[in-house]
């Protein structure tokens, strides 16, 4: 353990969100490790105290227009800080995720490598030199002209835009065409024209079928609409265009992020039938680097890529390009990420991995003397490789700089070489400074929950449960997974571990969770298709591959599935927790019923801030502005004109048991389940969510302000609302993300009852705790990427523990042999 100097970083009176007037030193050039139970005030901490402080005197370091923005931007609610160095935070917030944003973009690996290709690539007999920009897929000099760069082109077939042919035209067998007034329209044009619209689509002519949905004519005719009893039809001369036309022009111009979700249940996604998927220009394919093109090295995971440039040219330029990749591999190997490919999209990556790739990118800036604010760096790492993680953090902290951590995982608490513990609760129960000092103090601390846990963890049993049945999948192939057989047994709790990439959340979420939803008959769009590869944007449509199943059996038993990510609740202050859960219709109807809402003659709708009669008219309702800093990531600041109250002050004047509407979204959900005890509609969404351990948020907290963990607890609350009825799939992704084990336990208490009520619960977890209480373990690996994809145990967590072969085992029986 490294000692602390005598430079810190002294903080007083801090008071941002549930802090109460913290005062405390945190140590310079050390690894400082900020602890506490969810909600304690952690983040509010490293992140609302330390962090915005150094932005915003780096903001008023740089230029006067950036000065101007100070004023609009939210200054920490804090007395002092001294000795506060620059700060670079590196959060698990994904940004604004795009398909054309890669491993190869965020990491720069992508600029080495097209200057190792044109500067020491293998050109064709004749063929002239590139620039680097040719062989990028993101720009015009690159880029293939067909698909643009993309590498994949939309196509439409008549079984994509006509699913079920025994339908007529008039029953809507063109499922592609919209709803409403518009597809109405189309389907009478096509009367007028001439062609039949009661004939089941299979007995027409195949010509006819082709010209109604691919023809690239727009004939105008008049229509006589039929006469409807309760309306007036006039003839109208409507413009014809066929389904093809109207699915293509919405991809390529609505910027509805629906009419697009719809628009793609109806096209067929294929590599370009031009570049072949590689997005590039094929001058640029015909250069070659150790025998390969560069679309064809940047599929590689980074470990065989790392493997194939050491066969590279050795020319000295190239030697040199070489070794500054190779440099950057290892970074990303270091930290567990040697599976993933430079052509990997970002959208498919999890918030843990796009942390882990923005701090090995850190190791090769050359700074020091800044402090680094890191978010959980742990998450989504098995415990084979969080040792991987704490050298690199040596690394940093080595180079001269100050790391300040908010952790629950307790390799790293251990690691630290000061601790910050924050408590004793969450919420308003927290926001004290319980301890603060080397690792071995905490234990000591009789109010301090992670003391407790550090020095005696508690284990829960397996119950280990008799299955009631299997579903059986044989012969799975998709991403790195290759004929895979795995049986997931009924009514029981099952933990599917493994090291990072070794295909959890392939078979999971992309394989099984697929299967039993097309089983189902559940509307998905192409997010939904493939949730491991697919994180949908409006406007950027990620490749989605459908899996390949040999055989599958089971299914009848399954009723209803229920998937809980991570992805956020929402994108901007509008969506917050109350609406998410529907609690807030309830509360908008108390306010409504009072006497002085009676009599101002106000209904419901004045009570949303979505509704342009009672929200503030400057915000919009949202509460806060966005502030475009142009030079750095934008912001949001509390609304000038509110002050965060989203509301009108008419409409503030409305007061339910003496609190406005504004007062009751500042409520945190364990001061308004006091508050609406005795209001069973709004009851029972607070009791869930209090559950699930989120007592300490607000009814407001805006989306933008909750974590991975957070948001997927949520969505987990919203479902328990909702009657069980058994036979259910619960699919969760790693959900004990940003919990404290204290919090860990509640959570497992649930997931467990929900087993007792005969439904099956599936868990991606890399928390040994979690996998030692399951009733069954799938354990895939042995590696990650190619050296994965493969069922190295299943049984009982203690079969899996004795497996030799498991990466996974020695963990696992670490947590058994506890005493």
């Amino acid at each position: 353990m490294r000692r602390t100097g005598d430079a810190v970083i002294r903080v007083r009176g801090a008071r941002v969100h549930n802090l109460r007037a913290v005062d405390v030193d945190i140590p310079r050039d050390a690894l400082v490790v900020v602890t506490g139970v969810s909600g304690s005030g952690k983040s509010s901490l490293a992140f609302g105290t330390v962090y915005a402080e150094a932005q915003a005197r780096y903001l008023e370091s740089v230029a006067p227009y950036a000065r101007r923005l100070i004023d609009q931007i939210a200054l920490p609610d804090v007395g002092e800080i001294t000795g506060l160095p620059p700060a670079v935070a590196l959060q698990q917030a994904r940004g604004t995720p795009q398909s054309r944003s890669t491993v190869g973009t965020v990491t720069a690996l992508s600029n080495s490598l097209r200057m190792l290709f044109s500067r020491a690539g293998d050109y064709p007999t004749g063929a002239d030199r590139l620039d680097s920009d040719a062989f990028s897929s993101n720009t015009p000099a690159g880029a293939c002209p067909h698909c643009h760069g993309l590498g994949r082109v939309h196509e439409v077939t008549e079984a994509s835009l006509v699913p079920d042919q025994s339908l007529s035209i008039r029953h809507k067998a063109v499922a592609a065409w919209p709803g409403a007034w518009q597809g109405k329209s189309y389907r009478d044009i096509l009367a007028a024209l001439g062609y039949d619209v009661d004939r089941p689509w299979r007995e027409l002519p195949q010509a006819e079928r082709d010209w109604i949905l691919f023809t690239d004519e727009q004939p105008v005719v008049t229509v006589h609409a039929e006469r409807e009893a309760h309306r007036i039809q006039r003839p109208y001369q409507g413009t014809y265009q066929s389904a093809r036309r109207y699915v293509l022009h919405t991809l390529a111009n609505s910027q509805s992020a629906t009419l697009r979700r719809k628009a793609l249940q109806h096209v067929e996604i294929r590599p370009c039938p031009v570049c072949g998927g590689a997005g590039l220009r094929p001058e640029a394919l015909a250069v070659t680097v150790a025998g390969a093109s560069i679309a064809e090295l940047t599929a590689l995971p980074l470990t065989a890529l790392a493997a194939r440039l050491d066969t590279a040219p050795g020319s000295d330029v190239a030697r040199g390009i070489v070794a500054d990749l190779r440099a950057r591999i290892d970074a990303l190997t270091g930290l567990g990420l040697g599976y993933l490919s430079m052509s990997r999209a970002t959208p498919t990556l999890s918030s843990g991995e796009l942390q882990r790739l923005r701090l090995a990118t850190t190791l090769r800036s050359s700074l020091f003397g800044v402090v680094y604010v890191l978010d959980e760096p742990s998450a989504g790492l098995h415990p084979a490789d969080t040792q991987d993680l704490l050298e690199v953090l040596d690394r940093l902290r080595e180079a001269g700089n100050s790391l300040l951590v908010v952790e629950h995982e307790p390799d790293v608490i251990s690691h630290a070489d000061w601790l910050i513990d924050i408590g004793p609760g969450a919420g308003t129960h927290g926001g004290l400074v319980l301890y603060s000092g080397p690792p071995t103090g905490l234990e000591r601390v009789a109010g301090s929950v992670t003391g407790r846990y550090l020095a005696n963890p508690p284990r829960e049993q397996s119950r280990q449960r008799t299955p009631a049945g299997f579903l059986e999948l044989r012969g799975v192939r998709h991403h790195n997974l290759d004929g895979v057989d795995v049986d997931v047994p009924l009514e029981v709790f099952t933990a599917v571990t493994g090291v990072s990439g070794s295909g959890k959340t392939t078979l999971v979420t992309a394989v099984l969770a697929t299967a039993v939803r097309d089983h189902l008959g559940l509307a998905r769009d192409a997010a939904a298709r493939d949730a491991a590869t697919t994180d949908e944007q409006e406007g950027d449509d990620v490749p989605v591959t459908a899996a390949s199943i040999g055989r599958l059996s089971g299914l009848d038993a399954i009723d209803r599935l229920v998937e809980v990510d991570q992805k956020p609740i929402g994108r901007t202050p509008r969506s917050n927790l109350a609406t998410y859960t529907g609690l807030f219709d309830g509360v908008r109807k108390l306010f409504a019923a009072t006497d002085e809402a009676r009599r101002r003659g106000y209904s419901v709708g004045r009570f949303s801030f979505n509704v342009e009669d009672g929200r503030c008219p400057n915000c919009q309702g949202e509460g806060f502005v966005a502030v475009e800093l142009l030079f750095l990531p934008g912001a949001y600041s509390p609304c000038p004109v509110c002050h965060g109250a989203r509301y009108n002050p008419e409409t503030l004047e409305v007061r339910y048991r003496g609190n406005s509407i504004a007062d009751v979204l500042a409520l945190s959900v364990d001061a308004a389940t006091d508050f609406f005890a005795d209001v069973p509609a709004v009851a029972r969404s607070l009791a869930t969510l209090g559950e699930v351990g989120l007592g300490y948020l607000t009814l407001g907290q805006p989306a933008t302000e909750l974590s991975g963990g957070e948001a997927q607890r949520i969505k987990l609350a919203t479902e328990l609302q909702r009657a069980s009825r058994g036979h259910t799939l619960f699919v969760l992704d790693e959900p004990t993300t940003g919990l404290h084990p204290a919090d860990v336990d509640r959570l497992m208490r649930l997931l467990h009852a929900l087993v007792d009520a005969r439904n099956t619960v599936v868990v991606i977890e890399h928390d040994m705790d979690v996998a030692a209480a399951a009733d069954h373990v799938v354990d895939l690996g042995p590696g990650g990427g190619d050296q994965g994809g493969r069922i190295v145990a299943t049984g009982t967590p203690a079969e899996v523990a004795d497996t030799a072969a498991s990466r996974t085992a020695a963990y696992l029986r670490a947590v058994l042999d506890r005493p």
